[in-house]
């Protein structure tokens, strides 16, 4: 599909991962109840092809939320867009209910993923990049719609559509410790697996990992299995991983009832939530993959075969790039330093929330704020605007401030893009139903 310059749509939806996925789902569901004049939508992505996380498929790695926790299930249990179907539609679902699991690979909810984006090719633009949007010009003939300018990343031409909605949902953003730079031999989580094929396996000789949370548990692990003549450094703050808790009385944290319970709460209700609960999901190890890493680490100490360094209560001070090897200086907690030469670090340390306002630029100032500095967005995920900008813009991800733990997590996908959907909709129909009123005031005036 390809958006042409100054169409207009009810919905435009910047980015193209599960979370607008999920939203062009329910779209798409919305289409089929309605026989005439249906929501209109286009999605741009940047990347050339669906893709979630791709340098996180590691072998058996598994997913941390429930199989039920897909596009639609919690929004439309009947949705042919559900993992269910897609086992269905691959002849496997026999096979994974006899696993009596409810956590699938990773690699097979990413297959899941791009199954239910082949059904929605219609709507999205690959390679598109959209660098600007703006308020109509003067005399436009949407101008209750923003100007939304899109960059073709193979040529570099631009278009421009407008759009009555922008849903923003470009992910997390990297993050590396201040001062270290990535590279050749330093590499974020982010671009593990493409960064490890690259830089030919059979040369890496020592290795090294820094964090404490499930992907620096999972690319340690992974080293040392398909690393056997590696040494390989795991380096934390902490004095050993935390288990994440995943128990169900926890787990309530990620129902669509707590985002009221967190929207609506008062900053004491709100600071519970993040005291109480930050071990569900920020810097903690699921406990099968904390007992496989002692259990190596152990059975090196049986054998004398000692390959698994630990280094707790240390934190990297320093990384200098020295052709194709990397210095390391370590600092403990109490003072202490050494030095590691490695032929490649990997920093598994999180990325930072979603911010639109380089995105929305000029836009920005007709956004409201509260006293932290944070964007103000109501229950429905819409940034609160001053009356001079009517057209909606919502958010996927960068509103724990205000929806909490789950604003750009899984667990919450298919009922926050139901939500954004349901409020398009809504205002579609006012914004119509306004016109139809304006329109016969009118023809009242003409014929008095």
């Amino acid at each position: 599909m390809s958006a042409r310059n100054n169409d207009t749509y009810d919905v435009v939806g910047i980015g193209f991962g599960p979370s607008n996925l999920s939203l062009a789902i329910s779209l798409e569901e919305h289409h089929a109840n309605v026989l005439t004049n249906p929501v209109t939508s286009a999605f741009f992505e940047r990347q050339p092809q669906f893709g979630w996380h791709r340098n996180m498929l590691l072998p058996s790695a598994t997913m941390q939320i429930s199989f039920l926790k897909d596009l639609v299930t919690f929004r439309n249990p009947v949705s042919r867009f559900s993992f269910v179907s897609f086992l269905h539609a691959q002849g496997r679902l026999a096979q994974f209910v006899n696993r009596k699991d409810f956590f699938p690979t990773r690699q097979e909810f990413h297959q899941y993923l791009e199954w239910a984006e082949s059904s929605m090719t219609n709507v999205v633009t690959y390679n598109s990049s959209v660098t600007a949007i703006r308020r109509p010009p003067p005399g436009a003939e949407a101008p209750d719609c923003v100007q939304i300018e899109v960059r073709d990343t193979t040529d570099g031409s631009t278009r421009r559509v407008n759009a009555h909605n922008v849903v923003i949902s470009t992910g997390l953003e990297p993050r590396m410790p201040d001062g270290v730079v990535r590279g050749e031999r330093v590499w974020h989580s982010s671009e593990f697996l493409a960064q490890y094929h690259r830089a030919q396996p059979a040369q890496l000789k020592s290795v090294a990992v820094v964090g404490a949370g499930q992907s620096a548990a999972e690319i340690t692990k992974f080293f040392h299995t398909q690393l056997p003549h590696a040494q390989v450094h795991a380096v934390f703050p902490s004095y050993g991983y935390s288990i994440a808790d995943d128990t169900p009385f926890a787990n309530q944290i990620f129902d669509a009832a707590a985002v009221d319970d967190y929207y609506y709460g008062d900053d004491p209700t709100r600071e519970a939530f993040w005291r109480y609960h930050r071990n569900t999901n920020y810097g903690v190890v699921d406990n099968a993959d904390i007992r496989a890493l002692y259990q190596i680490a152990y059975d090196e100490d049986v054998s004398h075969t000692k390959r698994l360094h630990f280094h707790n209560q240390t934190k990297v001070k320093s990384v200098t790039a020295d052709g194709h090897t990397a210095r390391v200086l370590l600092e403990r907690l109490d003072g202490a330093q050494r030095e590691l030469g490695v032929d490649a670090i990997v920093f598994a340390t999180g990325y930072a929330t979603m911010d639109p306002t380089h995105l929305l630029g000029d836009l920005d100032r007709y956004c409201l704020r509260d006293e932290s500095g944070h964007h103000r967005v109501t229950r429905d995920y819409r940034l609160v605007t001053t009356p001079e900008l009517t057209c909606g813009i919502y958010l996927q991800g960068g509103t724990e401030h205000t929806h909490g733990l789950t604003s750009s997590l899984l667990s919450n996908i298919a009922v926050r893009s139901g939500e954004i959907a349901d409020a398009v909709i809504k205002g579609r129909t006012e914004r119509e139903l306004a016109a139809a009123a304006a329109q016969v005031l009118q023809t009242a005036d003409k014929s008095a």
